[in-house]
């Protein structure tokens, strides 16, 4: 009589084997949720293009499940764990694998360690997951981040100019290159269950419309300060951040926009134009 295969390692009964032999209950004020679903597994890990050769970034390995995955598929991965309690569960699963375990606060990391061409593939903790697309975008090392998201921050994220969900994330995503939404998923991947459905976004930092830029820091505080207040106008919000009134309402005259328009509303080539109007760009 041949045994049974053993339980893979994203199957809910291992994880919770490996939650009671180690004596590890999952974290709410670190946004811990571990993945149990083998398919959203895999889709995480192809859509991120997890290979032979690539270097990925993992933040939150959690129990390993995920970065096992990715590198279990030849990948060297740094992972970036802040919560102690979990050292003896992933020596455990990652075991004999290309993979460094950093600890610390994901937020104090030097993204500047990582070679170029690194690849974020992770379930992203909710609660500091914009905190960290916001690095991701900025490093001159990511050239993409596929990530585990709650929905509504992935709708956030893929938002077009003039759309409910349209705010500054959107803006800064779009400015940094391109977003795609990959699928969704349900609450019963993970143990314990979210409040909330997920959703895997995929980003890719080719700065805006392919052109292989950073954007400017200065069009970026322009766009954070005119997208400070949804449903003010952008006039009114510039000025609360210290503009000029009537220079503000002179470069909207020069490019064409209402006086009374909400920089919701703008596309990002009319808000450059703007910028340069206003004096903030050359």
């Amino acid at each position: 009589m041949t045994e049974d295969a053993p339980a893979p390692l994203y199957s809910p009964r291992t994880v919770r084997d490996l939650m009671q032999r180690h004596g590890i209950r999952a974290t709410k004020s670190l946004g811990q949720n571990f993945l149990v679903d083998g398919n959203v597994l895999r889709s995480i890990a192809d859509a991120g293009g997890a290979a032979s050769g690539v270097s990925v970034l993992e933040v939150g390995p959690g129990l390993g499940v995920l970065t096992r995955e990715v590198a279990e598929r030849g990948a060297h991965v740094v992972t970036l764990e802040k919560d102690e309690r979990l050292r003896p569960v992933l020596a455990e699963t990652l075991a004999g694998l290309d993979v460094e375990v950093v600890w610390g606060d994901a937020l104090k990391f030097d993204y500047d360690r990582l070679p170029d061409g690194t690849r974020v593939i992770a379930n992203l903790p909710y609660y500091i997951s914009t905190a960290l697309l916001s690095k991701f975008m900025a490093s001159a090392r990511i050239v993409s981040a596929t990530v585990l998201v709650q929905r509504e921050v992935a709708e956030r994220l893929a938002a077009k100019p003039g759309e409910d969900a349209y705010g500054f994330m959107s803006a800064l995503a779009a400015l940094h290159g391109r977003v795609r939404i990959v699928r969704d998923v349900p609450k019963g991947a993970f143990i314990p269950a979210p409040d909330v459905t997920s959703s895997v976004v995929r980003l890719d930092f080719t700065g805006f419309e392919d052109s292989g830029q950073k954007p400017d820091a200065r069009l970026i505080r322009l766009m954070e300060a005119a997208l400070h207040h949804r449903r003010k106008t952008m006039r009114n919000n510039l000025r609360m951040a210290g503009f000029d009134a009537g220079a503000v309402e002179q470069a909207l005259e020069t490019v064409g926009l209402r006086a009374d328009v909400r920089a919701e509303d703008v596309a990002l080539r009319d808000m450059h134009r703007f910028a340069q109007a206003l004096g903030v760009l050359a």
